[in-house]
């Protein structure tokens, strides 16, 4: 396995299936799915945020956090945008096959968690969706 780090790569690939799925694209517009940190000024959005990569000799596994954001009283919206989200990032490469991104190959990704935060004044909902991908480097 090579030894740069596929979280980049990854994040990339995240963001185009986020913007190809109908579901989340009813809630998010596209161009509000962005690597961004903080609380939105334009909602609602999708920001891809933190990354972890564990390197092992022959995979790696990625872990990205997403931030979903909405301006809403509850959570009825950023509930479904969370649901639109762990669909879309699904990957089973024995059910669906492998998806190639820019140097990796993706085996396996799917949501781990997913939490809920209120807002303490009652403005925002605010969704964290933790994705884990299972990658191996492919040759150049």
């Amino acid at each position: 396995m090579t030894t740069s780090d596929p979280s980049l790569a990854l994040q990339k690939a995240i963001r185009e299936r986020l913007i190809a799925s109908p579901e989340l694209m009813t809630l998010v517009q596209a161009d509000h799915v962005v690597d961004a940190t903080g609380r939105p000024e334009i909602m609602p959005a999708v920001y891809i945020g933190e990354s972890q990569t564990i390197l092992r000799r022959w995979d790696a596994t990625t872990h990205a956090t997403l931030h979903v954001w909405f301006q809403e009283p509850g959570l009825v919206q950023c509930k479904e945008a969370v649901s639109a989200i762990v669909a879309a990032l699904r990957i089973d490469a024995q059910a669906d096959g492998v998806l190639p991104i820019d140097g990796f190959t993706v085996h396996d990704m799917q949501a781990t968690q997913t939490r809920y935060l209120r807002d303490p004044h009652g403005s925002y909902s605010h969704g964290i969706v933790t994705v884990a991908a299972i990658v191996k480097a492919r040759a150049a």
